[in-house]
């Protein structure tokens, strides 16, 4: 037995289209029972949190699953090229959805939206010194609004409910315990 937890015996895809793979995965636990496993594999993304002179950027849009529209920050991955540099990635998505240029940009972190079940990972850029561009929506982000908030009505949206998005919580949370904003 390895010393691994699980060991994978076998894979395989029981669901694929562009922006995910669905897999069953046939495992051994470390006490050599065997079982199942759900993944679902997508392409990590990027968030990006826009922030200048205290005011932040959120994207609006309708989240189908949920039926709801929701602000968050601007967010996405490029399925068509999953290994592009993740700078490029947080500033090619902060243009596309809010049409906004950043001056500069810092990652700071990277973290797993839901790893009992989802590979993917995120990384939160801070985009600072922002400038107008032209916005470049995907057809799927043809409802995204974009306002701008000060930092305290963000935060104040995060703790009455009206931000429910994890990753933008967990962000914003991760800024601000590293002092950033």
């Amino acid at each position: 037995m390895s010393e691994r937890d699980i060991t994978t015996l076998d894979s395989r895809i029981v669901y694929e289209n562009r922006w995910m793979k669905v897999r069953e995965d046939n495992i051994r636990r470390r006490d050599g029972s065997l079982g199942i496993y759900g993944v679902i594999d997508k392409a990590d993304f990027a968030i990006i949190v826009p922030v200048d002179n205290g005011v932040v950027h959120l994207v609006e849009q309708y989240r189908y699953p949920i039926q709801r529209r929701q602000w968050e920050f601007p967010q996405g991955s490029w399925e068509e090229a999953p290994d592009a540099c993740p700078e490029d990635l947080a500033r090619g998505e902060l243009q596309e959805e809010t049409g906004l240029l950043a001056g500069e940009i810092l990652e700071a972190g990277r973290l797993y939206p839901l790893y009992g079940t989802v590979s993917q990972s995120f990384r939160i850029f801070l985009a600072t010194k922002l400038t107008p561009g032209p916005r470049q929506l995907a057809p799927e982000e043809q409802d995204m609004i974009t306002k701008a908030f000060p930092l305290a009505e963000v935060e104040a949206m995060i703790l009455n409910g009206t931000i429910q998005d994890a990753g933008t919580v967990a962000s914003f949370g991760m800024l601000r315990m590293k002092g950033l904003i």
